[in-house]
């Protein structure tokens, strides 16, 4: 089974998956890793991208991943690598290998909210129609 974690900057869990084009990808056999590799792609196999290009159910180099683990994806982007067969995790742990560890154990620590699609609902001041 392979795990695929975004990690734009090499080192923490990163945010925007489907931007992302670095992703550290753990073999597991047994319950435990038995191999890691940096997985780089070029801009246009992002998921976004390839979407945008290839269509949405276009071969990717992440197909045959069980799981996919960042820090945010959007809710299209989760419906269609569903479709894919695989499953996303959206977590608030910022280190891949313990977050590939906890998956295993079942104690990675998960964001419950939904997904939004944008940020445009968020910080605004909605008292500020009082007379």
């Amino acid at each position: 089974m392979k795990i695929a974690v975004t990690s734009q900057n090499r080192k923490t869990i990163t945010e925007h998956a489907g931007k992302c084009r670095k992703f550290w990808v753990y073999d597991i056999q047994n319950q435990q890793v038995v191999g890691k590799e940096l997985l780089e792609l070029p801009l246009e196999q992002s998921f976004h991208e390839s979407a945008q290009t290839a269509g949405p159910q276009a071969s990717h180099p992440l197909d045959g991943t069980a799981l996919l683990i960042a820090a945010s994806a959007g809710r299209g982007l989760q419906a269609r690598l569903v479709q894919k067969g695989i499953q996303v995790a959206v977590t608030t742990e910022t280190d891949p290998d313990h977050a590939v560890t906890a998956w295993l154990k079942g104690t990675l620590p998960l964001v419950t909210e939904p997904p939004h699609d944008c940020d445009s609902h968020h910080g605004h001041d909605h008292d500020h129609h009082h007379a």
